[in-house]
């Protein structure tokens, strides 16, 4: 696919352009300026064109070590590997001494370049416009990446760039086959299939190491990291393969106590992650080994339990550790006694800095996710019902005994049974906590989070007159 990037100095509206060519407002946009940090990735539609388009980091003057540096070189690799390159100028500012600077970079480093006149709509943007002629990159394209302005004369630049034949759709058409659907059976528990694609999420408090932990699965590079806390703003997906299987991994921000968390530009960034959890399935929890357990280590594991993903805990900067059986043993009674609602939670030592523990991490992911899938038949579920109720018996009411019938699993994705019984309002807490500690020692339900619910069943006759005699 054709990959085009969006170059340019801080706020001149790249993301804003990128949020529109995806059709989503997947990066983070904020008044001022040097918000994206990372570069970023996404599916683009420009009328009949897609392609994949990068939002990158303002380009900046800076050394090699401090942080805008290593933005800067994260831009200049997105320049590098592009087919194309939009180098975005804010006409309504007119041209900057910086932009005049970075377009002697993008001559020597980029391939084809489309210049890109931003807020054209704005009053005053005539004088922008003429003198963005002087910067040598042809004639700029007046857009308005807010309101959607230009968006033709912007495809049709790129076409002339690219030439049409490099959009042209070379996929053949699948061939008709004749496909055997598969008849649901709920006696049939389903194979876990270790083929299909998994979607996990990084999270953690800020300068745990998320970013580095995901450039040494990615093995390059990708996020930018550094010894400051909160260089991660956006979560950013990116995808590798391990062991044949694709893996869509998505850092986040590092998230803080909610009352920490004053500035809005910090607040976009939590909901970000927040978002980026919803949507994946495993979520690794990073904890820094030096510190571990504060106390917001311990409620993300809780957010993440609350909204039904499956987790997995990461001490990270496990090279820092000197003493590692003592400090190992302390990590795992804490483990156990601080999270008793991620009971069984697998939680492995690793070192995004030297590599050291990712392979096992990786192998404790995909186990978690099985567990996560895992679907127990009626039968089986029934039989270890009567066992459960014989062994102890929900306590009495009021007098009058609850009557449990039958257990069913109406779903997976987190496991999740239904209960019907006679008296669903006054089956306690202890009993249904019972139940649920029961299902993870006998199914080996560890370390996912379980949903137990309960309903009366149906009367045929409620609602029904009785006939007289």
């Amino acid at each position: 696919m054709v990959t085009i990037a969006i170059i340019g100095r801080p706020n001149v509206g790249k993301s804003t352009l990128f949020n529109r060519l995806v059709g989503k407002r997947l990066a983070l946009v904020d008044d001022r300026p040097g918000v994206t940090r990372d570069r970023r990735t996404g599916d683009a539609t420009l009328l009949d064109l897609d392609f994949e388009v990068v939002d990158t980091a303002g380009l900046e003057e800076a050394g090699a070590d401090t942080l805008e540096g290593r933005m800067r070189t994260q831009t200049e690799t997105a320049i590098a590997s592009a087919d194309l390159c939009l180098f975005m100028i804010d006409v309504k500012a007119g041209v900057m001494p910086q932009d005049r600077a970075f377009v002697e970079i993008m001559r020597r480093t980029a391939g084809k370049v489309i210049l890109v006149a931003n807020k054209s709509e704005a009053r005053g943007a005539e004088a922008g416009m003429l003198d963005a002629f002087e910067l040598g990159l042809g004639e700029p394209i007046g857009i308005s990446a807010e309101h959607g302005v230009g968006m033709g004369e912007l495809r049709d630049a790129i076409l002339e760039a690219l030439g049409e034949e490099t959009f042209a759709d070379d996929t053949p058409e699948p061939e008709e086959a004749l496909v055997d659907v598969p008849v649901e059976d709920d006696e049939v528990e389903p194979v876990y299939d270790a083929t299909k694609p998994l979607r996990i999420a990084i999270v953690g408090r800020p300068n745990a190491g998320k970013s580095t932990l995901i450039n040494r699965f990615l093995g390059e590079d990708r996020m930018l990291t550094g010894p400051e806390a909160g260089i991660t703003r956006d979560s950013i997906a990116s995808e590798w393969e391990w062991r044949g299987r694709t893996i869509k991994v998505f850092d986040t921000a590092g998230m803080r106590r909610k009352a920490k968390v004053q500035e809005k530009l910090e607040k976009l960034s939590v909901a970000d992650g927040l978002r980026a959890i919803k949507f994946a399935e495993v979520v690794v929890v990073v904890f820094d080994a030096t510190i571990p357990f504060e106390r917001q280590d311990m409620s993300i594991v809780d957010l993440v339990m609350r909204e039904g993903r499956a987790p997995v805990i990461a001490f990270n900067k496990w090279d820092l550790i000197e003493d590692r059986q003592e400090v190992l043993a302390d990590l795992r009674e804490k483990t156990d006694r601080l999270l008793p609602q991620a009971r069984g939670i697998r939680a492995i030592t690793v070192s995004g800095e030297t590599g050291e523990g990712v392979e096992r991490l990786m192998k404790a992911i995909v186990d978690t996710h099985e567990v996560w899938n895992k679907r127990i038949s009626t039968a089986k579920l029934n039989q270890w019902l009567d066992r459960m109720v014989t062994r102890h018996s929900p306590p009495a009411v009021a007098g009058r005994r609850i009557n449990i019938k039958y257990m069913t699993q109406v779903k997976s994705r987190p496991p999740t049974f239904m209960i019907s019984t006679s008296r669903p309002d006054a089956l306690n807490a202890s009993y249904t906590r019972y139940l649920i500690n029961g299902l993870r020692e006998s199914f080996g339900l560890f370390a996912v989070p379980i949903r137990l619910g309960l309903r009366k069943p149906d009367n045929p006759y409620a609602g029904k007159r009785k006939r007289p005699s």
